[in-house]
């Protein structure tokens, strides 16, 4: 298996594998369905391994459900072997078209055998695999068991395992093929990541050739556009690159960032969208002792010094805290991607999990960003979740819970858990080692606090007023408010300043008159216990609040 020098990581290992004689059979998933670059040209996966990796073997053999098995090298050897009816109609069933391979490597060993025949080099590309031999209900039955049986042999049985024979079955995702497939110990299992910045760079030098309507003639640096777009796939990058090419638009730098916006969240499928923001944490009001710990990792941060850094933040506090509001200005702050993910649940059998993998692959690629999970209590799963949901939420608990605890990621990747009800959250998800800093989003306890907190969101909409008429306002500040109600408040204020013509002072006084709390007062201070208890560091609490700190008893 002859390799060029910018192969990729994955063909290295399955090359070293193969010629070593450590394996023979070999599992890709991951991001199976992109383009790989070779001279001159983008192909996908499965020209890559005929032309590349199995380049000098004698005989290939595909095979998928749509296009049945195929003969893609050598068809005149296997001319002369003449068994199962010829080539006339190549099986199109996966179980005959396996034996069909099965039965011509048995006969290439016996010619060896006799000392017949020239030593073949033969391979066999089975693509969706997943779903010919799927893991889960479908997967029972004399058929699909005699399938498995006998890709499993491929790896393992006299004469495959002793013949000059390489099997690679392409999955999108490990979880989805047979478990006696995936986890076969004969087996190599090789995971495509998305592309490199290297990968990518060489994919925008040949799209550049050949669509250079789409480049910007003074962008000459195709290093640093690369950089910008780790992340994405070279096929989106190549639909990206078509596409501007035909209208004649070339891509500027700043175009390049919302591209990979779209291309992220195109080939996610919805799974997971950027948080964008230009705020900082200068925006975030109050809670001074966070703000300086955060602002210290975030130098840490960017200075490179991840030892001292945490693995996760869990932002826990009533409902209407801030907690979304934070993360923007932690985004900003930092100035790296923040991925926040959406609903991965899915309805079908394995289809959450499969969407858990695209999530991860895409985070590993990214480098140095953050996973926001907003509602932590609801998405994250559960160790135990008994027969309601087959076990779903135990395994995309278990899942969750083994990525986040990988010590390779400090520094690199940051989870950040958001909720309301972090008794929800699995201990074993919030100890240290997965969440390491637990920080309580909290309201107002003094006049001057709700003064401060309504001031700052009444500037946001130019409401302005004197410090005699805040001080006048200041008896009918509500205490215990939230940064949510106080600007539900600022609104109103805005709106009644603007319909009845009214003075800043006035708007909000009407406001605060009978003003009633958005959430129950005994619902807020469960919740506010909740979240002081979780808190690592009591700095992060207001005095005032400190006695909450009791064990809480939950309802």
């Amino acid at each position: 298996m002859p390799l060029p020098a910018t192969a990729p990581s994955w063909a290295a290992e399955l090359a070293l594998s193969y010629e070593s004689g450590a394996h023979g059979q070999f599992i890709l998933y991951g991001n199976v369905h992109d383009r790989l670059v070779l001279p001159a040209q983008l192909v996908n996966l499965t020209r890559y391994l005929e032309q590349v990796l199995l380049g000098n073997f004698q005989v290939i053999f595909t095979y998928d459900l749509g296009n049945g098995l195929r003969i893609e090298r050598g068809g005149e050897l296997v001319q002369q072997w003449g068994g199962a009816g010829g080539l006339k109609t190549l099986p199109r069933e996966p179980l005959p078209a396996v034996e069909f391979v099965g039965h011509y490597l048995r006969y290439l060993a016996n010619l060896r055998a006799l000392g017949r025949g020239e030593a073949l080099h033969v391979a066999c590309i089975v693509r969706g695999a997943d779903q010919i031999a799927p893991a889960g209900p479908g997967s029972y039955g004399y058929e699909q068991g005699a399938l498995v049986s006998l890709l499993k042999d491929w790896a393992m049985e006299t004469p495959f395992a002793d013949f000059t024979f390489a099997s690679i079955l392409i999955a999108d995702n490990l979880n989805d093929l047979h478990p006696l497939l995936a986890f076969n110990p004969r087996v190599a299992r090789l995971r495509v990541p998305l592309p490199a910045a290297g990968e990518l760079q060489a994919a925008l030098s040949q799209l550049r050739q050949a669509y250079a309507a789409a480049f910007d003639p003074a962008q000459a640096d195709m290093q640093t556009t690369a950089q910008a777009i780790v992340g994405v796939t070279v096929a989106a990058v190549e639909s990206t690159v078509k596409r501007h090419a035909g209208e004649g638009r070339p891509l500027q730098a700043r175009d390049w960032v919302e591209a990979k916006k779209q291309m992220v969240e195109s080939d996610t499928a919805g799974l997971v969208e950027f948080v964008e923001s230009s705020k900082t944490l200068e925006h975030y009001h109050g809670q001074p002792a966070l703000k300086a710990w955060l602002r210290q990792d975030v130098a840490l941060w960017q200075a490179g010094d991840s030892r001292a850094l945490p693995m996760g933040y869990l932002f826990c506090g009533p409902v209407g805290t801030g907690k979304t509001y934070l993360v923007e200005c932690l985004a900003g702050e930092a100035g790296v991607p923040v991925v926040k993910l959406k609903n991965f649940r899915d309805r079908w059998v394995g289809s959450s999990e499969g969407n858990l993998e695209k999530i991860f692959r895409l985070i590993r690629a990214l480098g140095r960003c953050m996973v926001f999970v907003d509602e932590a209590d609801q998405a994250l799963g559960q160790r135990s979740s008994g027969s309601a949901d087959s076990g779903l939420s135990g395994r995309l608990y278990g899942m969750i819970a083994q990525e986040m605890s990988d010590s390779g990621n400090r520094g690199r990747v940051m989870w950040i858990l958001a909720s309301s009800r972090p008794d929800l959250i699995e201990v074993d998800l919030k100890r240290p080692g997965r969440v390491d800093v637990k920080v309580p989003l909290l309201p107002t306890v003094t006049a001057a606090d709700s003064q401060a907190l309504l001031q700052a969101l009444c500037k946001r909409y130019d409401l302005q007023a004197s410090a005699q008429e805040w001080q006048a306002l200041q008896p009918l500040l509500p205490l215990l408010l939230t940064p949510g109600a106080a600007e539900a408040l600022a609104v109103k204020a805005y709106r009644l300043s603007r319909t009845g013509k009214l003075a800043t002072a006035i708007a909000l006084r009407q406001c605060l008159d009978g003003y009633q709390p958005p959430v129950p007062a005994d619902v807020l201070e469960f919740q506010m216990r909740l979240a002081i208890r979780e808190a690592t560091d009591l700095n992060f609490v207001p005095p005032d609040l400190r006695h909450y700190a009791q064990a809480t008893t939950v309802p």
